[in-house]
C-alpha cells in the first residue's frame, strides 16, 4: 500500500502572484506547451494540470484524493515537439470535476507537468508507452527529466477563456548516496528482465554490513530481505545522535511533534545496537526495483512486469550473497515487510518455498482478493458501489483508527485515471492491476474492472484467483506447499489497518488455522485499534514500531535458525 515516502516534498519554486486573465471565447481551455531549449522533442506522455486554491507548495505536491482533492486534469501527448500545444479542453477527464466546465470560478495558483513516457519493445510482441523509472521510485510529480511550469496565480472562468502555460523547468537527476563502511549500494544489469523489455534494465540494493565485516573475513551471514517500496537510501541507520540544530516537525499522520527528531534517534540507537558487541551478525538489504509501472515490482513474475520473480531471487539475491559473503543456503535467508513489502514477503516465501527460511509479513496487501480492501472481486459487481433495491452507497477505501471515512475507491482510482490511463499512473490500484491481470490487446494491463464505472470483469477476476491470491494458492496447492512451509509464515495487522487489510488476513488465518499434514506452525497476530501499518509490535505506537523492522522480528529469526541451520553452520553471534 502507499508508503509516507511516497508523500515527499520538493523545495518550494517562488510564486509569480501577478493574476493572469483568461482570454478568448469558447469553453474554457488550458493550453501548454514547451520551447525547444528546454528539451529535444517530440516527446511523449502525460500532460498534467493542477489548480490549487493556495500556493501554500507547488500544486504538483498537492494533488490528493478524498476531501483535499484539488482540480486535476490529464492528456496523452504522442510526439509533441517544442512549440506545439497541449490543450486541455472541457472535454478532458479530470478529478474531482469530470470536466473543466464543472471547476467553479475564482483564482487559482497553476501548474503543468509533462510526465514522459519511453516506448518498449517487449518479448511477448507488445510495444507500450511507459514512464520509465528515474531514480525517483516512480513519482511523476518528482521524475528526472520531466517538464514542469512555474506556478502562477490565474483567474479561471468555466465559461470560456484560455490559460497558457509554458514549460519551464526540468526536473533534475537524481545521484545514488555514497556508500559507507556499513552500507554499500549493489546494482546489476538483469539479463532476464532487459530480454523481457527489450532495453538495460537494472536492479539494485542497499546491502547493511554486519559490524566486524572487513575484520573477519572467513565469517559468512545470515541474509534478510527488508521488501517495500523504493528506498532511494537505506533508512533507519544513522551513525550520528539526532542533528541538535534541527528543528522539530509535526506528523499529522502520528499526531506527534518533533517526529523528525524521534525518527532520527531510533536511527542512531539501531546503529549502537548492530554495532554492539552481542547483536546477531547478519547481512541486511532493501531491494531497488522500479519499473515502468510502480516504484516496486511486488517481486514476483508477472505478464506484464516481466520475471521480476527470477531476477531478484535467480540473479540479484546471489550476487549478493557472493559479493558480501552470505551463507548461500535456504536456512539462512528470511524475509520481512511491511504493507507492499508485506505482501512481498509473504508472496516470495510461497512462489519461492526452498529459497527461504521464513517469512515476516506486517500489514499486507490484500492476501485474499474476496477481502480486497472491502470489496470481493469474485462476488460483487462493481467495486465503487454497494448496491440495494432503491440505493447505492459508495464504498470506503480509506479510514482512521475510528472509523471515519476519509477516501473511497471511487475517489482512488478516477484520480489514477486521470494521472495515467492504461494502468500508468504509478500508483496502488493501477500497479494491483499491472501485476496481477494478464496484458490486454494492446499490451497495457486489462482492466479488473472500468475505471470510471466500477463494472468488474470476471474474467479477469478468475485469473486473479488462479495466479495471485495467496489464500487461494495456499489452500489450492498445500499438500505440496505445507510441508515446505511449515513454521515460515508469520502475518501481523492493526485491526483497524486504514486501508481495511485485516479483513484478507481474517481469512487467511482462517485457512491456516484449519492446515493438516502439516499444521502451519507459523504465527497470526492483531493490534487492538492499531491502524496501518502494525508490525507485530504491542509495547509501541505505530510511529515507533514501523522503524524497528531491523529488530522486530530477531527474537523469532534467531529461534528459527538455531533450530534449522545444520551443524557447524558458519555463524557468529547467533547461538
Amino acid at each position: 500500500m502507499p508508503s509516507s515516502n511516497r508523500a515527499s516534498i520538493l523545495p518550494l519554486v517562488a510564486l509569480a502572484l501577478g493574476v493572469a486573465a483568461c482570454s478568448g471565447g469558447g469553453g474554457p481551455t488550458i493550453a501548454v506547451s514547451y520551447p525547444a531549449e528546454l528539451a529535444e522533442g517530440p516527446l511523449d506522455g502525460r500532460v498534467i494540470v493542477i489548480l490549487t486554491p493556495n500556493g501554500d507548495s507547488e500544486p504538483r505536491q498537492q494533488v490528493a484524493p478524498g476531501s483535499k482533492a484539488v482540480p486535476v486534469f490529464g492528456l496523452n501527448v504522442d510526439g509533441l515537439a517544442a512549440g506545439q500545444t497541449a490543450v486541455i479542453d472541457e472535454t478532458t477527464f479530470g478529478y474531482p470535476f469530470a470536466s473543466l466546465r464543472e471547476v467553479p470560478a475564482g483564482e487559482y495558483f497553476v501548474q503543468a507537468v509533462l510526465h514522459r513516457y519511453e516506448t518498449f519493445h517487449r518479448a511477448d510482441g507488445h510495444t507500450v508507452k511507459l514512464p520509465m523509472d528515474r531514480g525517483e521510485g516512480q513519482h511523476w510529480n518528482l521524475a528526472p527529466g520531466n517538464l514542469y511550469s512555474t506556478p502562477r496565480k490565474v483567474s479561471f472562468d468555466p465559461n470560456g477563456g484560455t490559460v497558457e502555460i509554458t514549460l519551464d523547468q526540468v526536473i533534475p537527476p537524481i545521484e545514488t548516496p555514497a556508500d559507507t563502511k556499513y552500507i554499500k549500494h549493489v546494482e546489476i544489469e538483469s539479463k532476464l528482465l532487459s530480454e523481457f523489455w527489450g532495453r538495460p534494465m537494472k536492479l539494485g540494493a542497499f546491502v547493511l554490513l554486519p559490524e566486524g565485516f572487513d575484520e573477519d573475513a572467513a565469517a559468512r551471514y545470515p541474509l534478510m530481505v527488508f521488501h517495500g517500496h523504493f528506498p532511494s537510501e537505506l533508512g533507519g541507520f544513522r551513525e550520528q545522535p539526532p542533528d541538535p540544530d534541527l528543528k522539530p516537525e509535526y506528523s499529522e499522520r502520528f499526531q506527534v511533534e518533533g517526529y523528525n527528531i524521534i525518527e532520527q534517534q531510533e536511527a542512531h540507537d539501531f546503529y549502537q545496537k548492530w554495532t554492539s558487541p552481542d547483536f546477531p551478525r547478519f547481512l541486511a538489504i532493501e531491494i531497488q526495483h522500479a519499473n515502468p509501472f510502480y516504484d516496486d515490482s511486488y517481486a514476483v513474475n508477472s505478464a506484464n512486469l516481466g520475471p521480476y520473480g527470477d531476477a531478484i531471487n535467480r540473479e540479484l539475491i546471489p550476487y549478493i550473497e557472493q559479493q558480501f559473503r552470505g551463507v548461500g543456503e535456504p536456512w539462512g535467508r528470511l524475509l520481512y515487510g511491511g504493507s507492499t513489502g508485506g505482501w512481498e514477503a509473504l508472496a516470495v516465501q510461497v512462489f519461492y518455498p526452498d529459497d527461504y527460511n521464513g517469512s515476516f509479513a506486517a500489514c499486507p496487501d490484500p492476501i485474499d482478493f474476496s477481502a480486497y480492501t472491502l470489496i470481493d472481486i469474485y462476488e460483487d459487481s462493481n467495486a465503487y458501489f454497494v448496491d440495494g433495491p432503491f440505493r447505492k452507497l459508495e464504498r470506503p477505501a480509506h479510514r482512521n483508527w475510528l472509523g471515519e471515512v476519509q477516501i473511497t475507491a471511487r475517489d482512488y482510482n478516477l484520480l489514477e485515471l486521470v494521472i495515467g490511463d492504461k494502468s500508468r499512473s504509478g500508483d496502488q490500484f493501477d500497479i494491483w492491476e499491472a501485476v496481477y491481470s494478464p496484458a490486454g490487446e494492446d499490451g497495457y494491463p486489462k482492466r479488473l474492472w472500468d475505471k470510471r464505472t466500477g463494472a468488474i470483469d470476471p474474467q479477469v477476476a478468475a485469473y486473479w484467483r488462479e495466479n495471485f491470491d495467496l489464500r487461494a494458492i495456499l489452500e489450492r496447492d498445500w499438500a505440496t506447499l505445507g510441508p515446505k512451509l511449515e513454521g515460515k509464515l508469520h502475518i501481523y495487522v492493526g485491526d483497524m489497518d486504514n486501508y481495511y487489510l485485516n479483513n484478507a488476513v481474517y481469512k487467511m488465518e482462517a485457512f491456516l488455522e484449519s492446515t493438516t499434514n502439516p499444521y502451519y506452525g507459523g504465527e497470526v497476530d492483531y493490534g487492538d485499534r492499531a491502524e496501518h501499518c502494525w508490525n507485530g509490535d504491542h509495547a509501541n505506537g505505530n510511529h515507533i514500531s514501523r522503524l524497528r523492522y531491523n529488530t522486530m522480528y530477531l527474537p523469532k529469526i534467531r529461534e528459527r535458525i538455531r533450530k534449522t541451520a545444520p551443524a557447524g553452520a558458519p555463524l557468529r553471534n547467533w547461538r
